[in-house]
C-alpha cells in the first residue's frame, strides 16, 4: 500500500516519454515526472520514492529528499503567502501549504516556522501546521534517566529552550545546561536528566554520570587544543564565560577534564594556559 507523505519502495512498471511509471505491485501504478528519474533506471528496478500530490491532487514520485515526511516536524521557511494560507520550502518541487487557520499568527515570507505535516482528512491534501501542542505529549513518556535522544529545538523560553524529542513529546533544556548558541530549527543530541512527577521532561546536552560527562568533557577540551595548535589560554582562574564560549562546557567540567588529561600525562599546565603533550 502506498503512503502519502512518505517515502515508498517502489517497482519501475514502465516507461513513457514523458518518465516512468512506479508500482507498489497491487495494481496502483503513480507517474515519476522524467527530471526525477535516476540515470541508467530500467523496468523491473526497485526506486526509493517520495510520494505526494501535483497541483491537481493526483499522486507524483520523486526522489527529491523532502526537509520531512507526513508524522514529522521540520524548521521550513515561507516563500508566499495568499488568501489560502502560506507557502512553504519543505524540499520538493511543490510547496506545502499552511492554512491561516493553522498558522496560530500570521506567517511571513522569509521566516521559518517550526511545521507539523500532516494529511489533512477533508481534503485528503498534505499541509503544514504551526498548532503543534496537540500533536505532542499524547501518550505516556517512557524515557529513562540519561537515555540519549535527538530533539528539534522549538522555542525560547524564560527558563531555556523548550523542544520536540524523538518527534513525539516536548521537554526542556535550561539555560544552565548550555553552554554554546543553539537556536530554533537546531537539531541536537540530547540526554533524559529526569521524566518529573507531573510528565515533564528535562534535558542535558551532555550525559550523566561522572564518567560520561568527564569523557565527553576530555573529547572536547582535546578537540580545541588541536584546533588552536596545542595551546590554549584557559587556566583555573579563567572567567567561567570565557571557558563556556571557548570550549561549550561548565568550569567546574572543565576543571575535571584538566585533572583527568593531566593525571594521563596528555597535557601540561603552565602559567598562562594549557599545552598539549607532544605526539597527542
Amino acid at each position: 500500500m502506498i503512503k502519502l507523505g512518505r517515502y515508498n519502495e517502489l517497482q519501475v512498471a514502465r516507461e513513457v516519454d514523458f518518465g516512468i511509471y512506479v508500482t507498489d505491485g497491487e495494481g496502483v501504478e503513480i507517474l515519476m515526472p522524467g527530471k526525477y528519474v535516476p540515470a541508467g533506471t530500467r523496468v523491473g528496478d526497485r526506486l526509493r520514492c517520495f510520494v505526494y500530490q501535483d497541483s491537481e491532487a493526483r499522486l507524483v514520485a520523486t526522489t527529491e529528499h523532502p526537509y520531512a515526511q507526513v508524522g514529522e516536524f521540520a524548521p521550513l521557511e515561507v516563500k508566499s503567502v495568499n488568501q489560502v494560507g502560506a507557502f512553504a520550502d519543505w524540499g520538493t518541487s511543490k510547496e506545502l501549504l499552511i492554512p491561516h487557520r493553522e498558522q496560530g499568527r500570521p506567517m511571513e515570507i522569509g521566516h521559518k516556522y517550526i511545521v507539523y505535516i500532516y494529511v489533512d482528512d477533508l481534503s485528503g491534501r498534505i499541509v503544514g501546521t504551526a498548532r503543534l501542542d496537540k500533536y505532542l505529549d499524547n501518550v505516556p513518556a517512557s524515557f529513562v534517566a540519561n537515555e540519549e535522544v535527538e530533539v528539534l529545538v522549538w522555542k525560547p523560553t524564560p527558563l531555556g529552550y523548550k523542544v520536540i524529542i524523538n518527534n513525539t513529546h516536548t521537554g526542556l533544556i535550561y539555560k544552565n545546561q548550555i553552554f554554546r548558541p543553539i537556536s530554533v530549527g537546531e537539531r541536537l543530541r540530547a540526554w533524559v536528566r529526569e521524566v518529573r512527577d507531573d510528565e515533564k521532561i528535562d534535558l542535558s546536552l551532555q550525559p550523566m554520570g561522572y564518567r560520561n560527562v568527564i569523557d565527553s568533557a576530555e573529547a572536547q577540551l582535546l578537540r580545541a587544543l588541536h584546533l588552536h595548535g596545542g595551546f590554549l589560554a584557559l587556566t583555573d582562574k579563567s572567567d567561567p564565560a570565557e571557558i563556556a564560549t571557548m570550549l561549550q562546557m561548565s568550569k567546574k567540567n572543565f576543571k575535571r577534564a584538566v585533572g583527568a588529561l593531566y593525571k594521563q600525562q596528555r597535557i601540561v599546565l603552565e602559567a598562562d594556559g594549557i599545552r598539549l603533550i607532544e605526539g597527542e
